[in-house]
């Protein structure tokens, strides 16, 4: 019974919209705007859009959302991890149809990047952890929620929360916001990635002692001493696991004459790079173009060269993580002492990441269980937190 109340529901929110937005389209299209001017509104209200946002997060599930600058991970209430995929929009040129229409989302898309023929561009609508592309993010952030609430009769429209870089302004959360809400969000709620970095590490970031938690993400880097559900310093460097390939890019480039893409730098980072000195060499041969004679051409690399090249960028992370320690009251050091520093987010997986902060700091590191999904799942967790509890409970934005 309650099912079928439940699709007759579905059904009339459905015909209700289609036939508000047909009628305002039919006799309203045309001079809509003139309307608004002398103060009459068109027939579909905002008050209208939220009963039917209301109606349609009935049938939707809660979501904690990690945009980041190289992956999309959505954590879904009661189901965890549900999606996993580049954040990369493949575009198609056609005119006929208003000019540029997207044909690929995530991993699809991502197989498109340097291969791609004049008439398709593929887009990577995140930069450094913010939307750099508002129409492409709310496209792809659409496609992500219908994706993982499958085929249903009603579009979803789900409370979100969407986990941001702390150093991020108020513009770009408003912009980030006001994507997720494009895409069919009814609620959008914003939390710091470094604290849904801590909650999602099973740091017990609910007592009066200090955690550390450092979140290496693809296009920034997390700082943070957690306490008491809040953060007490923080710093946000725009650093992560896109300037580590591009800084092997430009050592390629730079030492072999060899232009390689994003693809096969993105490779040997996984395959042999390393941020610490290690016992075994590892090597890989790859395939670039050769500049100077203008043909592809095979060659290879080894590990010690990878790190000599990630060098720079990593002193910049290990920079960030001395400014907070500097900023760090001293009864809060002492526990960031006993327990060390914990390294989340998928550049965390960087072979021996671990002991060059172990090395620089003086202090133990050591790296979550999977971190590549730590800041989802925690923001997960601090959606079922606030529910359960009180929305107080956390800083939300």
């Amino acid at each position: 019974m309650a099912l079928l109340i439940g699709v007759s529901l579905g059904l009339i929110a459905t015909i209700w919209e289609a036939q508000t937005s047909e009628l305002q389209s039919r006799f309203f299209g045309h001079w809509s705007s003139a309307l608004s001017c002398n103060g009459i509104h068109p027939i579909r209200s905002r008050k209208t859009t939220l009963l039917l946002k209301r109606l349609r997060g009935h049938f939707s599930n809660d979501l904690s959302i990690d945009l980041g600058t190289a992956n999309t991970l959505i954590y879904m209430k009661s189901r965890g991890i549900v999606l996993n995929e580049p954040s990369v929009v493949a575009v198609q040129n056609e005119p006929g149809r208003g000019g540029k229409v997207v044909v690929a989302v995530g991993a699809e898309a991502k197989q498109m990047l340097g291969r791609t023929p004049g008439h398709i561009t593929t887009v990577r609508p995140m930069k450094d952890g913010v939307i750099a592309d508002f129409t492409y993010t709310e496209k792809m952030l659409q496609y992500f929620i219908n994706k993982v609430h499958g085929h249903r009769l009603l579009r979803p429209s789900p409370r979100v929360l969407v986990c941001v870089p702390f150093g991020s302004t108020q513009v770009e959360r408003r912009a980030i916001k006001e994507s997720a809400e494009g895409a069919g969000a009814r609620t959008v709620d914003i939390v710091p990635e470094a604290m849904a970095a801590a909650v999602g590490a099973g740091l017990p970031v609910h007592e009066a002692r200090g955690s550390m938690v450092l979140d290496i993400g693809g296009g920034t880097s997390e700082v943070a001493i957690v306490s008491f559900n809040g953060i007490v310093y923080a710093a946000s460097v725009r650093m992560g696991g896109d300037k580590f390939d591009e800084a092997i890019t430009q050592y390629v480039r730079r030492n072999y004459g060899i232009l390689i893409g994003e693809a096969t730098a993105e490779r040997i980072k996984i395959e042999i790079g390393s941020a610490y000195p290690g016992e075994q060499v590892r090597e890989i041969t790859v395939r670039g173009r050769n500049l100077s004679q203008g043909v592809p051409r095979a060659f290879t690399l080894n590990s010690n060269e990878i790190r000599e090249a990630l060098e720079e960028p990593l002193q910049v992370i290990v920079s960030a993580v001395r400014q907070v320690l500097e900023q760090t009251p001293p009864d809060l050091g002492s526990d960031v002492a006993e327990r060390g520093i914990v390294l989340t987010g998928g550049s965390a997986l960087l072979r021996d990441i671990d002991k060059l902060i172990m090395e620089e700091t003086g202090l133990p590191a050591l790296i979550a269980d999977d971190p590549l999904t730590c800041v989802a799942r925690g923001g997960g967790r601090i959606l079922e937190l606030t529910e359960a509890h009180r929305r107080g409970i956390f800083d939300l934005h």
